[in-house]
């Protein structure tokens, strides 16, 4: 498992549940279109995991994931506390453990944050050298699995719902699905959105039969200010293949699209290319990928035209959106 990150605001009670049937209705916060308020930053290159000490983080006990690859053997959750797989577990090494990914998140638990924007910034800082967008991915093409994962809110009960959907990357037949739901513990601030969905997200994935092997995310990868949004620390945090998939272009520009299905411009910072608008559709509007973990930017944009065969949206995040908003309306 790659060195995690952890949220900072922690879902003080997020609980993982089979699916519902019944409708609800996301209330997600749409992101701001100016990134002038955060601090940019370059392109992740592949870099060493960050060394113990320079975290202030003691060592905990082995065994965090319940079903994850101990990559760079060290979990980080915030600044009050850590728990540390074992390096010597090696490269790809299986670890299980009863608690699942999200459990540090209760009340009280070491795990939390502060939750204050300063901090949270803090991790984003630590993690992004972290972030490998170089390479391929996986090879789905013989076979595997393919979860998106999509959070709804009610804002009035201050609820959040995660979802994650299995499917046959062949067929995009669902597999599995799980559901988690819990308290929103951190505010609601541009560029810190994962803050407030990992505790879940993480739960609902914990709750899955098996590990998966590519994760597309609604959002943001590299292609946010500060190089971490949801897709790259989820990544990072879970060692899975990540990318994004994005509705809006955040605060990016890219250039005109041609109008045929598979058209797309890179989404660019300035001048430096963080992303890339696809046309899933002909003569629909584009979405927008990022790259988020252990996957470049070629290779996402291939899995979300396969993954989008009849609609804008891949049908990763289409199945996802529904299941959690389900499991919301059902409490």
């Amino acid at each position: 498992m790659d060195c995690l990150a952890i949220s900072a605001g922690a879902n003080a009670s997020s609980t993982a549940a089979a699916s519902g049937s019944c409708q609800g209705r996301s209330t997600r916060p749409e992101p701001v279109s100016s990134c002038s308020l955060m601090s940019r930053s370059p392109m992740p290159a592949i870099l060493p995991p960050l060394p113990r000490e320079s975290t202030g983080l003691p060592p905990a006990r082995h065994g965090l994931m319940r079903h994850g690859r101990v990559r760079h053997g060290r979990v980080l959750y915030g600044r009050a506390g850590a728990r540390v797989a074992d390096p010597a577990a090696g490269e790809g090494a299986r670890c299980r453990s009863s608690a699942g990914w999200g459990s540090s998140y209760g009340p009280g638990s070491p795990g939390r944050l502060a939750g204050d924007e300063e901090s949270a910034i803090g991790v984003q800082q630590r993690l992004r050298e972290l972030v490998d967008v170089t390479g391929p991915g996986p090879d789905l093409s013989g076979g595997g699995t393919v979860v998106g994962v999509d959070v709804a809110y009610d804002d009035a009960g201050d609820r959040v719902a995660a979802a994650a959907v299995v499917l046959d990357p062949r067929t995009l037949a669902v597999v599995d699905r799980a559901t988690a739901t819990g308290r929103v513990a951190f505010p609601y601030r541009p560029g810190l959105l994962a803050f407030r969905e990992l505790p879940a997200v993480l739960d609902a994935l914990a709750a899955l039969e098996r590990t998966p092997d590519l994760i597309v995310c609604d959002g943001y990868g590299v292609a946010h200010p500060r190089r971490l949004g949801l897709a790259s620390h989820l990544g990072v945090l879970t060692g899975i293949p990540t990318f994004g998939v994005a509705k809006s272009p955040f605060c990016y520009d890219h250039a005109e699209l041609g109008p045929e299905r598979g058209a797309t411009a890179p989404l660019l910072d300035e001048r430096r290319p963080v992303g890339m608008a696809v046309r899933t559709r002909s003569g629909v509007k584009p979405v927008f990928v990022s790259a988020g973990h252990l996957i470049d930017l070629d290779a996402a944009c291939r899995h979300t035209l396969a993954l989008s065969p009849r609609y804008r949206q891949p049908e990763t995040t289409r199945q996802a959106d529904r299941l959690c908003r389900e499991a919301l309306a059902e409490g």
